[in-house]
């Protein structure tokens, strides 16, 4: 029995949603086609690369392209395992391709591209996220087993003062209320936000913005910003508020890390700068979910780096690598973050520091 012809638009739109990078060449690796999942491994758009050379997207690689030359030529399938593509921004992957011949007319290459740094990240975001459930269940059953006794001393506290005639002795139940208190909003720092968030559509850069204004009129002056934004990134459902608080405890984290490295250069050349850099990526899982479009944030600081012994830890409550920090900065953050569904990660080394922030664009419900 005769089949019907097959549907190319329920194909694209099949190879649109893989996660595997596919490109499909001709024999001459003029690109034809990428799917978004390629689009966002090589930087690019299908609109910008169809019609270029893959050596345009792809620079010092020019085993894959023999490779790939090879296999227009003889029809063979060739598969090849952790290669090294060096991108047109200079940008590093270590992938996991395969190349074959599809029976076209006239005949063309597909490429598919399997990124590892994927498998190694969903892993890492898997561990960030157990982490963040495990302080939040730790930190709520600490903050009750804190209050109520922080309840119980500062209402027998209150009663003895109204008992007492001496100012002199007053004045140490007034310490003890005033501690009590200052006890009991540090615990509810550590819970983070309490209150429900009120979504409504929100532009990432009024946020960054925002920040960069704040950040400006503490530091006087004396903090170098670069921006990168790309503006086609959409609105998104957000509370706008509790992201700017987000966003304000990394970057001042940031700023205080480039005044650091400013002070143990006196006199050199090394101007503390903040890079505020965004960008759209398709197809990205974050924990268990999978979503369409995400925004990128990158905030990052030239400063001396977070000690790798420090880095693994710095989401959790009371953790901080500065004399005069809290720890409660970053843990708000990436609970904040993740109430968008979002997550929070940190890349660092001497003289830069990377707090990567994944936010979906199809927002919050």
């Amino acid at each position: 029995m005769a089949h019907p012809p097959a549907n190319t638009d329920q194909y694209k739109n099949m190879l649109d949603n893989l996660a595997t990078a596919v490109l499909v060449l001709e024999n001459n690796l003029i690109i034809r086609y990428l799917n978004p999942a390629a689009e966002s491994l090589f930087e690019t758009s299908m609109t910008r690369s169809a019609g270029l050379p893959l050596s345009g997207i792809l620079f010092d690689a020019e085993s894959t392209l023999s490779i790939l030359r090879t296999a227009a030529e003889t029809g063979q399938p060739y598969t090849r395992r952790e290669t090294e593509f060096v991108l047109a921004s200079g940008s590093r992957r270590v992938v996991d391709y395969s190349v074959s011949l599809l029976d076209h007319n006239p005949p063309a290459l597909l490429l598919e591209v399997q990124p590892q740094e994927r498998l190694l990240r969903i892993s890492r975001e898997e561990d960030l996220l157990s982490q963040q459930e495990t302080t939040r269940t730790l930190v709520r059953g600490m903050a009750h087993e804190i209050k109520n006794p922080l309840g119980g001393i500062r209402g027998a506290a209150q009663l003895l003062d109204r008992e007492l005639n001496s100012e002199d002795q007053r004045e140490y139940t007034r310490v003890i209320i005033e501690e009590a208190d200052r006890l009991r909003s540090l615990v509810d720092r550590m819970l983070g936000p309490n209150k429900a968030l009120r979504p409504a559509p929100t532009n990432i850069h009024e946020i960054l913005e925002r920040v960069r204004t704040l950040l400006e009129a503490e530091s006087k002056g004396r903090l170098l910003f670069l921006r990168d934004y790309d503006p086609s990134l959409p609105e998104f459902s957000g509370d706008k508020e509790q992201l700017i608080q987000a966003f304000l405890n990394i970057a001042r984290n940031a700023m205080e890390a480039a005044f650091e490295s400013e002070a143990t250069h006196p006199g050199g050349n090394k101007t503390p700068t903040i890079t505020f850099r965004t960008r759209a990526l398709r197809q990205v899982t974050i924990g268990p979910r999978r979503h369409r479009l995400v925004c990128r944030i990158d905030i990052i600081d030239n400063g001396p780096g977070i000690a790798p012994d420090l880095r693994q830890n710095i989401f959790y409550p009371m953790i901080s690598g500065r004399a005069n920090g809290t720890g409660l900065g970053l843990s708000i953050t990436q609970s904040i973050i993740s109430q968008h569904h979002g997550l929070v990660e940190c890349e660092s080394e001497p003289g830069q520091t990377d707090f990567i922030i994944f936010l979906p664009l199809e927002g919050i419900s």
